[in-house]
């Protein structure tokens, strides 16, 4: 995307061409941004057309492009559960505003907001969360103001999962050295952007040493490009411990998909709930604002929907587009409602009774052009989005070490390694160990394990008795454990640059 400075007030227009969205700033006065509007399920009608009647209200240079998504294309059977008039209109505008999506329950269709998030690389889950004004929590004294980035499509997000024998599932973790420093770069520039001065990277890297060590040393190698900017990295326990006892702390957060979970919303909780907490989800092509909430769709058609959560993923939205004056307009404002709290849904009303959504709305309107002390105002600036070059791979050597050959037994340990050191004796491996969920069984085996029926045959390669090559080799070894037991699936034990590139032998 084209990196350019406007007068914080400007319109944005998003256009396309073959490389990708082009960002050009809009010089007539009656020129509008077109943004797709996709109003939601449940409680999305009308949080997300409230928050569109005070973005309206202060920055009428929007053009809604209202489209089908969410439960009635699924029930209309679309089975993406987003209309192709609405893929094709967020191709074409890159800007998505949204109230929350669902999919029909034991359906077996697929989640449209996941449809979405996946056609269009929406990389990066960025979570402001704040202390609000007139809302109760146990932080509510506290200078909580973190924004949580979070990986969006690797790791366990990939949704790979496989049913290896009837009791056992496996779930892929997939992380890749490009996803993981893409994510990283994200975070630096959003820092850099909204005048935040640290970033912190939270990983399980002493849990998962390969796949979060991948992410904590691709945070490494990026923060040396943004010496301006602290970073400091916090293992998983840490980094939610500090969400609790110090959230002045953070500023900005980062985490592969798995990392993020529990703090994000822990984080959210503390700020008085999901109701409260927006969100946006960003890709180089596209972006979506949304809340962080979902449909609550028993409190829906009531005309008391708490619209915040729906209203600050619009201020994130009119920011992302470039209208910076409005934004802040309409946070002022929305502040000040809050810091009245006369005109206060009953889930955040104290001393007044509550209001409806309409009457709240009209209060925030009311407020645009007023002040609160309690908005922190940054020098906020349009974010970069990072272009992450391939890898080049090209100077690295490869070597095959062995395999993890995964079977199905349900005999003894002490049986399944006499068969399978006989039928590696008639080929280029020798069993190194069996172990079982991670543990351990052999050569050492210990009494208390209550094995399942599903194995990790580890061999390792001898290659002294090479045949027609190492693939032959391999599909030998596999025809004959097959043999014994039913084999889900292998992994190449692999070394790269004379490393091994895999975890090793399990614990006993």
């Amino acid at each position: 995307m084209l990196e350019f400075r406007n007068s914080h007030d400007q319109p944005v227009l998003t256009t396309w061409a073959s490389e990708g969205p082009v960002d050009i700033v809009v010089q007539q006065a009656n020129a509008k941004t077109p943004v797709v509007f996709l109003e939601g399920d449940g409680l999305g009608p009308e949080i997300s057309n409230a928050a569109r009647k005070v973005i309206d209200a202060a920055f009428p240079h929007i053009e809604w492009v209202e489209h089908l998504a969410g439960e009635v294309a699924l029930q209309s059977g679309i089975s993406s559960g987003v209309s192709d008039e609405a893929l094709d209109a967020i191709a074409r505008t890159g800007t998505v505003f949204k109230g929350p999506l669902t999919t029909i329950l034991g359906s077996g269709r697929k989640n449209p907001n996941t449809t979405i998030r996946k056609l269009f690389e929406l990389y990066a889950n960025v979570r402001p969360v704040m202390t609000l004004p007139g809302v109760r929590t146990a932080y509510a004294n506290q200078d909580v103001d973190m924004i949580l980035i979070r990986d969006n499509i690797e790791d366990y997000h990939a949704g790979m999962e496989h049913m290896q024998t009837p009791d056992v599932i496996q779930s892929l973790n997939l992380t890749s050295r490009s996803g993981s420093e893409r994510i990283n770069r994200f975070s630096f520039e959003l820092a850099r952007a909204y005048g935040r001065d640290r970033v912190t990277c939270a990983t399980n890297a002493g849990g998962m040493k390969l796949a979060e060590g991948l992410f904590r040393r691709m945070f490494e190698e990026v923060a040396a490009d943004y010496p301006e900017i602290m970073a400091n990295h916090l293992g998983l326990e840490a980094c939610v411990q500090t969400v609790v006892t110090k959230p002045a702390h953070l500023d900005v957060v980062v985490t592969s998909n798995m990392s993020g979970d529990i703090p994000g919303d822990l984080a959210a909780g503390m700020a008085g709930g999901l109701s409260l907490v927006p969100s946006a989800n960003i890709g180089t092509h596209a972006a979506v604002f949304e809340p962080a909430h979902g449909t609550v769709a028993d409190l829906a058609g009531q005309n008391f929907a708490n619209p915040t959560a729906m209203l600050l993923s619009g201020i994130m939205m009119l920011r992302h587009i470039g209208a910076f004056k409005a934004a802040s307009q309409i946070e002022h404002a929305l502040y000040v409602t809050l810091e009245e709290g006369r005109y206060v849904t009953p889930d955040l009303a104290l001393t007044y009774p509550g209001v409806t959504t309409e009457t709240f709305v009209k209060a925030v309107i009311d407020n645009l052009g007023e002040t609160s002390a309690l908005v922190v105002e940054r020098d906020l600036d349009m974010i970069v989005l990072p272009t992450v070059a391939a890898w080049d791979t090209s100077g690295i050597t490869r070597s095959f070490d062995g395999l993890d050959v995964f079977i199905e037994w349900d005999g003894s340990v002490d049986m399944l390694a006499s068969k399978l050191n006989l039928v590696a004796s008639a080929e280029p491996f020798a069993l190194e160990s069996l172990s079982n969920r991670g543990t351990s069984l052999y050569p050492s085996v210990r009494e208390s394990a209550e094995p399942v029926n599903h194995w990790c045959c580890r061999f390792k390669y001898t290659g002294r008795k090479k045949k027609s090559g190492l693939q032959r080799d391999i599909c030998a070894l596999l025809e004959a454990v097959g043999k014994i037991g039913n084999w889900m699936h292998i992994e190449r034990l692999q070394s790269f640059n004379g490393n091994p590139a895999y975890s090793p032998g399990p614990v006993n």
